[in-house]
């Protein structure tokens, strides 16, 4: 039975495009800071509820009567505390870094707005909210995702040309990007190591993956220590090295403020951060440096699975 819908489990299959990085890189790398701290689910803005996703309090039931003020400050310790210590750990070292950020936490936020416009780094937006557009309406989405762009041209200055939202996208994401329209690219898959086309609504539409492998969200689950999740980044970093020799790739290391922000956890980034530094032939790098080069090397090819 045929339901009409499109997926593709080939990809670029045994023979990937060489993507040639800037300087014969053997892989592009990006590192992910997502700004959602002020923007989650709470009784402030109506959900009835504290979100806790992705902190010390992950896993507990959302049942709590009232306001859950523990799961309020482990956010607000991402926004007061986590952001500068992940700003100054790539700043101190001159390295670049991709900022997801969700308009109304920015909002709320405005110093932090400012260092992020004056940082260099780029900003992809990263919803109106961090909600799951899965489970939005096709109108809400619609307005959330130009609230996110016009919100976002005046906390840091101008409007986002990347888009990834929480976990996954609705059916009716894409779509809604390329009917908006200025977006250059969107992250909202995790399907490949390297960055392909589709056609959307008629019109081209680059798709640059994300990883919720190579992320600190480990550490709300199996993960304990900055040791291990060092020792999980490095493998997985070694493995794409070497490989790159002869067929290069894109890793994607996802950061969250309110998690790795903390001390005992920001030492496994530094570490790690000082180990692909000691490489030649990496290329760390911002997101919108990824989707413009492979626009440039690897422009649209004029078909390919229509969505």
């Amino acid at each position: 039975m045929s339901t009409g819908i499109q997926r593709d489990f080939v990809g670029y299959g045994a023979t990937p495009p060489n993507p040639k990085w800037p300087g014969g890189a053997r892989l592009a790398l990006n590192f992910v800071m997502n700004y959602e701290e002020g923007s989650e689910p709470s009784i402030q803005d109506g959900e009835g509820f504290t979100e806790t996703g992705l902190t010390e309090g992950f896993g507990r039931p959302q049942d709590v009567k009232g306001r859950d003020l523990a799961g309020e400050g482990m956010f607000e310790y991402g926004s007061r505390v986590g952001f500068w210590r992940l700003m100054r750990t790539f700043q101190e070292r001159g390295l670049p870094m991709t900022v997801f950020g969700c308009a109304l936490a920015l909002e709320r936020n405005p110093p932090a707005a400012r260092a992020v416009a004056q940082s260099g780094f780029d900003l992809c937006c990263h919803g109106w909210r961090w909600v799951k557009h899965f489970a939005l309406t096709e109108a809400e989405e619609r307005e959330h995702i130009a609230k996110a762009v016009h919100s976002l041209a005046q906390t840091v200055g101008e409007r986002p040309l990347g888009w990834y939202c929480r976990y996954g996208p609705s059916v009716n994401t894409r779509r809604l990007l390329v009917e908006e329209g200025g977006f250059l690219y969107d992250s909202d898959s995790y399907n490949d190591e390297l960055p392909y086309w589709r056609t959307v609504a008629g019109r081209p539409h680059l798709v640059v993956p994300y990883s919720l492998t190579t992320n600190d969200g480990k550490y709300v689950g199996w993960m304990g220590t900055s040791d291990e999740w060092f020792a999980f980044l490095r493998d997985g970093f070694d493995v794409l090295y070497r490989e790159g020799a002869r067929a290069p790739k894109m890793m994607s290391v996802g950061l969250h403020m309110r998690v790795v922000g903390h001390p005992a956890r920001a030492a496994g980034l530094q570490r790690f951060l000082d180990y692909v530094t000691r490489h030649p032939g990496v290329w760390i790098t911002r997101r919108i440096d990824i989707a413009r080069h492979w626009i440039a090397t690897h422009p649209y090819p004029g078909q390919g699975l229509n969505e």
